[in-house]
């Protein structure tokens, strides 16, 4: 399936894309390219099995430029990422692709962009911010997601699940690791080595470049900052639990001279006058709770417990 890339892409039949005195948009399956890869004189075979693809890369050869794209599922970055694999040349770019992906972002882009200067630059420039659509918004929600976290931890509501913190952090690195990948992309483009590319379109990779450069920076602030709410979560943990050991311990201090008491009196000692005294037992009863008042407002004045 050829596109024609003028102030919109067109649609036309599966001849030649020579044909046409304009770039091209070429998008074929892993068969098609086989058995028709020869009308593009692009003098470099390729072989783009799923199984080898990876990364998201791009390799300068004599007279093209060959790579692959790997894109991570948003919806679930547990799932297998969406692979295909280009080649491309001053005359168009193909893509060879089974997963579906490259023909609907090419199908989008002949929906909504209309182009005053039409190049094949700034198709490259749309397509590519197409892989990378929505990614601010989506980052921007985990970092609201963790800033809920942070909220609850230092104001002790609710149960923080730390593996979502973990989920997080895993979906940031995926996406942070897809996001270098596509800047040496766009790097290797920008260079134009085979002088493909008009100087004066260059900026559509240097535009690209940078922003992909932001999201990239964003996404490294965000695993740390999912560090920091792990950090911060042992740190409420361990304090909570040395709220529990200095109340324990505060309780047991004070009961202490009690358990001394009833210690001396289980002795049965044979002689102890005040056994028989008939005040005996109110007496030390009143001692006790005395004893343990005292202790407390000495413990409240002390601030420990």
């Amino acid at each position: 399936m050829f596109f024609f890339i003028g102030e919109t892409l067109t649609l036309y039949d599966n001849s030649k894309p020579e044909k046409k005195n304009a770039p091209y948009v070429a998008i074929m399956t892993k068969k098609e390219w086989e058995s028709g890869r020869d009308q593009f004189d692009m003098g470099i075979e390729i072989d783009p099995s799923e199984s080898e693809i990876v990364v998201t890369k791009a390799e300068v050869n004599y007279d093209s430029i060959t790579g692959t794209f790997s894109i991570p599922n948003r919806l679930d970055f547990s799932q297998e990422d969406t692979v295909f694999a280009f080649a491309l040349d001053e005359k168009g770019i193909v893509f060879i692709d089974d997963s579906g992906m490259a023909f609907d972002i090419v199908k989008q882009l002949q929906k909504t962009k209309k182009w005053r200067m039409p190049c094949l630059e700034r198709f490259l420039y749309d397509f590519l911010d197409r892989l990378v659509l929505g990614d601010q918004q989506l980052l921007s929600r985990y970092e609201w997601e963790l800033y809920g976290m942070e909220k609850e931890i230092t104001r002790e509501e609710g149960n923080i699940k730390i593996d979502r913190v973990n989920d997080i952090r895993g979906d940031v690195r995926d996406l942070h690791n897809h996001y270098e990948q596509l800047l040496d992309l766009a790097e290797i483009l920008e260079e134009n080595e085979n002088n493909f590319f008009k100087k004066q379109n260059l900026r559509y990779f240097r535009l690209f470049a940078n922003r992909i450069e932001r999201l990239c920076d964003t996404s490294a602030g965000i695993s740390d900052y999912t560090m920091q709410i792990r950090d911060l979560y042992k740190m409420h943990l361990d304090i909570k639990q040395n709220n529990i050991m200095t109340i324990l311990t505060a309780v047991t201090t004070i009961f202490m001279p009690l358990t001394l008491i009833v210690g001396w009196y289980g002795m049965n000692f044979r002689y102890m006058p005040e056994l028989e005294y008939k005040w005996s037992y109110p007496i030390l009863a009143i001692i006790s709770v005395v004893i343990v008042i005292i202790n407390a407002i000495i413990f409240k004045k002390k601030k420990w417990m």
